[in-house]
């Protein structure tokens, strides 16, 4: 489905419920800020291990998946609200992060990029 089918579908929930007046970028960015707080919730306390293998039963996929799936609908009506073009923005994005972590010299590193000429 593409990005703006879904931010339209977001568009008519909200005005089927006159939520719009709610949708303020700052309202977006503070229950953005909730949804990423309860997926993470779900990360807490588990090992790396067992992190990754959170989607292998039911019970923790399906919460994953509903918790994502919050994360990127509010991010989706932001952008919309913003009248931000998400696609081009992180297509944008990931052109800049290879001008900034050049494989040569970003591989196998997890720093910053303007660290990546120290060490």
């Amino acid at each position: 489905m593409a990005i703006d089918r879904l931010q339209r579908m977001l568009v008519e929930f909200a005005a089927e419920r006159e939520w719009e007046r709610f949708h303020t970028p700052k309202n977006l960015v503070m229950a953005l800020i909730g949804e990423v707080g309860e997926l993470s919730e779900l990360f807490q306390w588990l090992t790396a291990e067992e992190s990754a293998m959170i989607t292998h039963d039911a019970v923790g996929r399906s919460r994953v998946e509903e918790e994502i799936a919050d994360v990127f609908l509010y991010l989706l009506r932001l952008a919309d609200v913003l009248g931000i073009d998400l696609q081009a923005a992180a297509e944008a994005k990931i052109l800049t992060n290879g001008k900034r972590y050049p494989p040569d010299k970003a591989r196998g590193r997890a720093v910053k990029y303007s660290d990546l000429d120290n060490g």
